[in-house]
């Protein structure tokens, strides 16, 4: 009779543990499958692959492409690799190139690397400023907020154009992001207006466009060649102008480096000169979030704001 009892114990077990294995395989398969087709969506059944040259069109297309299903977009250069003056392609550049639906480029000669490669694709490229008005070729339009409005607008028209069943969603997220940028331009413009005409000496030649909204004079640049330190006589002539400014009009320009970059240069003027180091942002690179841009301009305002009432 005890054998029997722990016979029947036994069994019992036996079937808990089965059910339990059962439900337990059930659950794996259920939980992988569902992980399966979320990949699936996102990357393998997307219909249109769009790639920008570089971050600042990547965050512009995070804002037009935003809940369109069927849609993917990646872009070639790094996020952290700022300007692309001297960025050369990997060969995964090249595949994202040969795969992508659309390639959206920024122009006025930023993607000059690019150029021969992309020369039969020319009927899936949208230039985002072709058609702006340039500053001695300068090629940072986005940095100015009417830039980065303008740009937006010809991407969302050229996707448009180019991707038809999706074309109302791209211009109406456009729409959108672009009233946002407009709206923080107003803001911008209260604030800043009041210095209106200050003199700046800007690490890059990124800021031209951005002067030129925000009637800033930039009288001085620091790296007029990107990756190239300036020599010593460069690094006095700035000096002595700075030196000039101050004695002319008792008041020096307002001196800036730029975050991601080394300030050697902008340490030794301000060494020579006496002034403080800022940091402005041309938002070349940064984090990969929607509102990126507009964090950076907001920094940037805030930054201005600070070294104009310190002067």
């Amino acid at each position: 009779m005890m054998d029997l009892i722990l016979l029947y114990r036994y069994s019992a077990d036996m079937k808990r543990i089965y059910l339990l294995s059962c439900t337990i395989i059930l659950l794996f398969l259920l939980f992988t499958g569902c992980k399966r087709t979320q990949t699936t969506q996102t990357d393998a059944d997307a219909s249109l692959h769009i790639t920008a040259s570089f971050y600042p069109l990547y965050i512009m297309l995070m804002n037009i492409t935003d809940g369109i299903e069927g849609v993917q977009i990646d872009m070639l250069a790094p996020a952290d690799t700022g300007c692309l003056h001297d960025y050369q392609l990997t060969t995964q550049d090249m595949k994202k190139i040969e795969s992508a639906s659309i390639l959206v480029l920024n122009g006025a000669g930023m993607e000059d690397f690019i150029s021969k490669i992309t020369e039969q694709k020319k009927d899936v490229i949208i230039t985002a400023a072709e058609g702006y008005p340039l500053v001695d070729g300068n090629s940072h339009i986005w940095v100015s907020p009417k830039g980065a409005v303008y740009q937006v607008n010809r991407i969302a028209q050229g996707l448009a154009r180019l991707d038809e069943n999706h074309a109302q969603q791209y211009l109406e997220n456009a729409a959108e992001y672009t009233a946002k940028i407009n709206a923080f331009a107003e803001q911008m413009h209260t604030e800043l207006d009041p210095y209106k005409g200050t003199a700046i000496i800007t690490f890059h030649e990124a800021f031209p466009y951005f002067a030129d909204e925000f009637d800033l004079q930039i009288t001085g640049v620091i790296e007029r060649e990107p990756g190239t330190a300036p020599s010593p006589k460069e690094l006095t002539a700035i000096v002595a102008q700075i030196q000039e400014i101050r004695q002319n009009t008792g008041i020096p320009p307002v001196l800036f480096a730029e975050p991601g970059y080394a300030s050697a240069a902008a340490e030794i003027i301000a060494r020579e000169t006496g002034l403080p180091v800022y940091e402005l942002d041309p938002s070349v690179s940064g984090p990969l979030e929607k509102d990126a841009y507009l964090n950076a301009m907001k920094a940037n305002m805030n930054v201005l704001k600070q070294a104009f009432s310190e002067q």
